[in-house]
């Protein structure tokens, strides 16, 4: 059995240009000038949620930044094709849009410390040298550092369909395991761009047990989970050869994890995936899952 390279798996026709749509109609609504780029897109839906956040609060000066600030007016906060963020606790927010915390962009926002940059580049460095550097490009420019943990602490992380191409997540000091949450989020967002891409409406009403969770999840829930978890596996996979101690010791308990998870979800993935009637989603899908399942499998 032969899979596609990382790089393969996440370059899809189609997404681009969905991104560029939705950045132009946003730039639109808001009277400004955003650009075509995956940072554009993803500062674009922080600018539309915080204008309206705005607009509701009646707060006239906020809502004629959020209006008219671009890519370009945010160059302090950037890192090459990334904004990396260190949003305190007390500046995250929680509404009607999400059920988690989540960050804006706003006008005192601050660059992330140089030591939480440092840490990202470096994991942003191990991810291209394995494949996945694109992927991070295109849907996880804005990345949001939340809570420093040790390596045997549990680390939380999240990406919301509101806010696509931003990523929130706790980091440890190792740049190979923050890799590896910044993939995993950003498979989220990359499959939420491809079903929007391709007009894939998935049934609601059909539920699949999910091991990742212990639960019956919808085909959405349950396809993300196994997308996303099958790229944290490829990058790991690969990761892991370069590391040793207690860091080789946390990958390999998360490789041996996941083996388990994969195998008792392995019946489900297949039925689950001829719900999804775009065969280029489906494709990339079944074959980053049987990747994970089957490791000695080689790219081509």
């Amino acid at each position: 059995m032969s899979a596609l390279a990382p790089e393969s798996l996440v370059a899809l026709d189609g997404i681009a240009d969905h991104q560029r749509l939705r950045t132009s109609r946003i730039a639109s609504v808001l009277g400004n000038r955003l650009g075509s780029s995956a940072l554009d897109y993803a500062v674009a839906h922080h600018l539309l949620e915080g204008a309206e956040h705005a607009a509701r609060t009646r707060d006239a000066d906020r809502l004629a930044w959020y209006r008219h600030t671009t890519v370009r007016d945010l160059t302090h906060l950037s890192a090459g094709p990334h904004i990396v963020l260190s949003p305190r606790p007390a500046d995250l927010l929680r509404s009607e849009i999400s059920e988690t915390a989540y960050y804006l962009v706003r006008p005192d926002t601050s660059p992330a410390p140089s030591a939480a940059q440092g840490l990202v580049s470096a994991a942003l460095a191990s991810a291209t040298e394995h494949g996945f550097g694109t992927l991070l490009t295109q849907h996880a420019p804005v990345i949001c550092l939340l809570n420093h943990r040790r390596l045997d602490e549990t680390l939380h992380s999240w990406a919301l369909t509101r806010l696509p191409g931003t990523v929130f997540t706790d980091y440890t000091a190792r740049p190979e395991v923050l890799a590896r949450d910044l993939i995993h989020e950003a498979a989220h967002n990359w499959l939420n761009d491809a079903l929007a891409a391709y007009d894939v409406t998935l049934p609601t009403d059909v539920t699949f047990f999910s091991p990742w969770r212990k639960t019956a999840r919808p085909i959405y829930g349950f396809l993300h989970a196994g997308w996303a978890f099958a790229l944290t596996v490829l990058y790991t996979q690969q990761a892991r050869r370069d590391t040793t101690g207690a860091l080789a010791s946390f990958l390999d308990t998360y490789l041996r994890q996941q083996a388990v998870l994969f195998s008792a979800a392995a019946n489900h993935l297949e039925q689950a995936l001829s719900y999804v009637p775009a065969v280029e989603i489906r494709e990339r899908v079944r074959s980053a899952v049987g990747r994970a399942i089957h490791p000695a499998t080689t790219y081509h």
